[in-house]
């Protein structure tokens, strides 16, 4: 009750512009502690960070720096400044371990660097870093209940890299670089096997194999038709009502048109 009116004589006493500047620019440390940790509690986070970037050196030690630390932290996560809550946040788990802060603060990490992982068409390395903190935080705090949304973040970050793969694969298949579009067709169905991108994968494949089949020479055409066969047959085995099992059948019944062409043309 004490500190509650405490706190709330402090919000009042210092709820006009002209007040908190003068903590700002005049208050000792700590006054600017206290009237940080007001703003705080009432969502004003910019204003408290402006002061408490002014005290954190000077509570290095202290008893008030397991909690001062860990606001400064939350204050950027608030404010959507991920790379320095997640920087912010891995000190504070690394200085405070018995802090029963600990645990959220690791959390927040991870998702302050899961925050800032990029789209799949840029660059991935924070995507990778954010997983390799999230699986840190997961295999640190087995029992957590924020377990299941960091192991829903990792699968949201996996999901994000098999997609940047597989357009890949599309790309190469979209400039007619068959031979490409098979090999990291292959690549892909062989290092990502629960990919929802898979059965995609399995298509782009067939595609790539057939266009490259009708597009060859004659000598090689039936050969290479009997190869993108094989690639449907192993399709239809994992896909049969997939998604894109039409599409892979009508490719399938044309390589069956032209592959009877040539026995028509032996028995002549």
């Amino acid at each position: 009750m004490r500190h509650a009116l405490i706190l709330l004589f402090l919000i009042v006493s210092f709820s006009s512009c002209g007040d908190y500047q003068k903590v700002l620019n005049k208050g000792d440390t700590a006054q600017k502690y206290a009237y940080a940790d007001s703003l705080y509690r009432i969502g004003k986070y910019k204003k408290a960070l402006k002061l408490m970037e002014q005290i954190v050196p000077a509570y290095r030690g202290r008893p008030q720096a397991e909690r001062l630390m860990y606001i400064y932290a939350n204050s950027y996560y608030e404010l959507g400044d991920y790379f320095l809550s997640g920087y912010q946040f891995e000190r504070f788990a690394q200085a405070y371990p018995q802090s029963d802060s600990a645990e959220v603060a690791f959390f927040k990490s991870a998702k302050s660097f899961y925050n800032i992982s990029e789209p799949y068409s840029l660059d991935q390395r924070e995507t990778y870093r954010a997983m390799e903190k999230l699986q840190s935080f997961i295999n640190t705090y087995s029992d957590s209940e924020l377990r299941d949304e960091a192991n829903q973040m990792v699968v949201d970050l996996r999901t994000k890299l098999e997609k940047k793969e597989i357009e890949v694969v599309k790309q190469y298949y979209r400039m007619e670089q068959y031979n490409a579009a098979i090999a990291s067709a292959d690549n892909f169905i062989s290092d990502n096997p629960g990919s929802v991108f898979r059965e995609e994968a399995f298509l782009i494949r067939l595609k790539a194999a057939y266009d490259y089949a009708v597009r060859s020479i004659p000598s090689l055409v039936e050969e290479r038709l009997k190869t993108a066969q094989k690639h449907y047959e192993t399709y239809i085995k994992y896909f049969k009502d997939g998604e894109f099992s039409n599409e892979a059948t009508t490719i399938n019944l044309d390589i069956e048109k032209r592959l009877a062409s040539y026995k028509t043309e032996s028995t002549i």
